[in-house]
């Protein structure tokens, strides 16, 4: 009997309130820019503040979820991107904005610093956070199809806020402490696991991210000024391409690990750098839609297969952390990257720049799901008990591709076939002893 699975909504709730602010960045930066009288590069510098902010709460809070509890980081996490996205959305004082915006940011990560260490404690995290890019991506589509119809500066803001002070009331339903973790073995050591491995995939993740938000940084501005379409009509863009993301999260639901994690984290970066490329050189409805719903639907699924990957390199969800966390530096640096390349070379070579970045970053993203356990094994392999492969029998022409016992499993009977036309004795199981007693002992 297989227990049910249940779904963690209070989780997929504060993973959507902490992922919230990353997703509206584009109108958030616009809206700043127009409202409040900045250059584009002031707006992506307060951008990149609220995320650098994010980021350093992921840093600090890692390895401190267990030891704190889980409800009282969520609930602070709350109360700070309520507090300060708020105040900043009902001020127009630039140096209170950046302020509200930086509180907010440190609540917003906090949250998510919280949701991915207990998704990684879940039995399935591919699943919980794939429920989290969708709960998301829905509400930003809502929110993209609303705020171009209403004024002001800080609509965006007070809709992060108003998600925050909505998902408090699931807060109760969290531990005051995170359970244990998954043991995956005889214990799980405290020391960070694959090191090597995660740190080449913070590092690539950092510059995944920063190329993707410095193209999502400017999407707006791209649509508006390149494009020379209305906000309106960028906004039911936007909102179209979230809503193909989460067709595409359905999709990577779906599809599961059936595929392994390097295919989808390596072909889907490809492709994606292809759509950057495309939405960067827009000059009408036509390629500037196109590049945005094709980018909008890959990337959430790319990243759901990347938030899995992380939490599968720690049970304990340091990894996940610690990887959002780089990965919320580069979003952090995407606006300000974005504004200063498109200000020196314009948005085409700023998408062509962008997409090579990102295809050199394919490579060690891919080696790293690859050496983790990224691709189903071969028929034949050899697994260790716990499922973690311990060697891949190449399945050649005539290779047996039936089941391989694991190591420890029962012996098999064996039968002795005397070579000199006796009659084979008796079957008896095959003992160690045996098979180690020197010739012609009894």
């Amino acid at each position: 009997m297989f227990a049910a699975r249940t779904t963690p909504w209070p989780l997929v709730a504060l993973f959507t309130a902490g992922y919230l602010a990353p997703y509206l960045l584009p109108t958030t930066v616009g809206r700043l820019e127009r409202g409040l009288d900045l250059s584009a590069t002031q707006a992506g510098a307060v951008g990149s503040a609220l995320l650098l902010s994010s980021a350093t709460a992921g840093f600090l809070l890692a390895s401190r979820v267990e030891r704190v509890g889980a409800r009282t980081l969520a609930r602070l996490g709350l109360v700070l991107a309520a507090v300060g996205y708020g105040g900043a959305a009902l001020t127009t004082a630039v140096p209170a904005v950046v302020a509200g915006a930086m509180v907010g940011g440190f609540g917003s990560g906090t949250a998510t610093t919280v949701a991915a260490t207990r998704i990684a404690a879940e039995r399935d995290p591919h699943r919980a956070s794939t429920l989290g890019l969708l709960s998301v991506s829905a509400l930003a589509g809502v929110v993209y199809l609303t705020v171009p119809h209403l004024p002001g500066h800080g609509l965006t803001l007070a809709a992060i806020a108003l998600t925050a002070l909505a998902v408090w009331p699931l807060t109760s339903r969290l531990p005051a402490g995170t359970p244990g973790p998954r043991q995956t073995g005889p214990s799980t050591s405290a020391r960070l696991p694959h090191r090597r491995s995660g740190l080449v995939l913070a590092g690539s993740m950092l510059l995944w991210s920063l190329a993707q938000n410095a193209l999502w940084g400017m999407s707006g501005r791209i649509g508006v000024g390149q494009a020379h379409l209305s906000e309106a009509t960028v906004g039911v863009v936007f909102a179209v391409a979230l809503g193909a993301g989460l067709l595409g999260v359905l999709g990577a639901g779906a599809l599961g690990s059936r595929l392994g994690r390097a295919l989808p984290i390596g072909g889907g970066t490809v492709v994606i750098a292809g759509c950057i490329a495309l939405s960067a050189s827009a000059t009408g409805l036509g390629s500037f839609a196109a590049g945005e719903i094709a980018w909008n639907t890959i990337y959430p699924v790319v990243l759901s297969y990347l938030i899995g990957l992380a939490a599968s390199l720690d049970p304990r969800g340091r990894w996940a952390v610690l990887v959002g966390s780089a990965s919320s530096l580069g979003t952090a640096a995407g606006p300000l990257t974005g504004s200063v390349l498109s200000a020196q070379a314009g948005f085409p070579v700023m998408g062509t720049v962008l997409a090579a970045g990102l295809l050199l970053v394919a490579l060690p993203m891919t080696a790293v799901a690859l050496h983790t356990g990224g691709r189903p094994l071969l028929p034949g392999a050899v697994r260790r008990r716990g499922g973690h492969p311990a060697a891949l029998v190449a399945a050649a022409t005539g290779t047996p591709t039936g089941s391989v016992p694991e190591v420890g499993a029962m012996e098999q009977p064996v039968v002795e076939i005397p070579m000199d036309g006796t009659p084979a004795p008796a079957r008896r199981a095959y003992d160690t002893a045996a098979a180690t007693r020197a010739p012609g002992a009894p």
